[in-house]
């Protein structure tokens, strides 16, 4: 099934608090700016981002040919909320023991492109509803960042999300794959999966 995407109003019923509201404002206008593996998107040779979570490699123009990148796309949600504390919280799972895989893994929800999917956003959505029960009607989406090629030749676009009505949330996994669902503060996720795409954008998602 297929999600739309409205273009976003700036407004506490929709995006929750000034913190939210900011943060989604600052993440609309990064979208707006050049991107720095901009090639990759044109001929998907270059070096992908290492996002913490999923490695990536370099792709040589050789192999890259031998790629069809529109069957090869794949996107991942990250899915950020305002805790208790007032401090930016993402949410990650735990893959599953009984996948073929990176079984038992740290993840962000996501997958490949399927049929139905309108764009990158539908896609995340979609996956993190399989994966963990998160409605899209509760996540507004603002930005997509750097895309990056994975180690098993995976073009993955990260998605922001944000979760207004964490208390909506109720999440349902799918044990055949994930195992868990936790969340941990957004500066600790950069800091302990830093890579260039963060250190360039940490300062801005973080209001600093």
């Amino acid at each position: 099934m297929a999600y739309l995407v409205t273009q976003p109003c700036f407004t506490e019923e929709v995006w929750g608090s000034q913190m939210l509201q900011r943060l989604a404002k600052q993440l609309q206008y990064f979208n707006q700016l050049p991107r720095v593996n901009e090639e990759i998107e044109k001929d998907c040779c270059g070096i992908g981002l290492d996002f913490g979570l999923f490695k990536s490699v370099e792709v040589k123009n050789d192999q890259s040919s031998c790629v069809n990148w529109r069957e090869r796309r794949a996107a991942v949600l990250i899915c950020l909320f305002e805790g208790q504390d007032g401090e930016l919280r993402v949410i990650l799972t735990k893959r599953s023991m009984k996948l073929s895989s990176h079984l038992g893994d740290v993840a962000l929800p996501g997958g490949k492109v399927e049929e139905g999917d309108a764009d990158d956003y539908a896609t995340a959505l979609r996956e993190a509803k399989e994966e963990i029960g998160l409605e899209p009607n509760l996540v507004q989406v603002v930005a997509t960042l750097e895309t990056f090629i994975s180690q098993h030749l995976l073009k993955v676009v990260p998605v922001v999300g944000l979760l207004v009505r964490k208390g909506d949330f109720r999440p349902s996994l799918n044990m055949d794959e994930v195992d868990a669902i936790f969340d941990v503060p957004l500066k600790m996720f950069l800091e302990v999966f830093i890579n260039p795409l963060l250190c360039c954008t940490s300062n801005l998602i973080l209001g600093h």
